[in-house]
């Protein structure tokens, strides 16, 4: 009886889910998203200069990616990852904004 056993380095404990969004609320202020497993999570929505930009109108339509892993704004070519969310990962238009201004 031959017994197999995986590569050293892959794991044995099943693949975490990715997160999934539910629900999408802009403000102002923030961007919060509420996920399929219950937790909210909530960023500045400075973060994200294209969807700051947009009027509340375009901001509204949105749609999901793939099943909720991503959000989607048509009306203003912004695409957002809920992972990138939540490791607090702004977008790279924020980030160049920042390196520009010298902050």
């Amino acid at each position: 009886m031959s017994m197999k056993s995986k590569p050293i380095g892959t794991s044995t404990s099943p693949r975490e889910a990715e997160p999934r969004g539910k629900s999408v609320e802009i403000t102002d202020e923030y961007l919060a998203v509420k996920l399929q497993d219950g937790r909210v999570i909530s960023t500045p929505l400075e973060w994200y200069p294209r969807l700051q930009r947009g009027t509340p109108e375009q901001r509204a339509v949105w749609e999901w990616i793939a099943d909720g892993i991503g959000i989607h704004w048509p009306l203003l070519d912004e695409d957002l990852g809920i992972g990138g969310m939540l490791r607090g990962v702004p977008s790279g238009e924020y980030k160049r904004q920042l390196a520009n201004t010298g902050a």
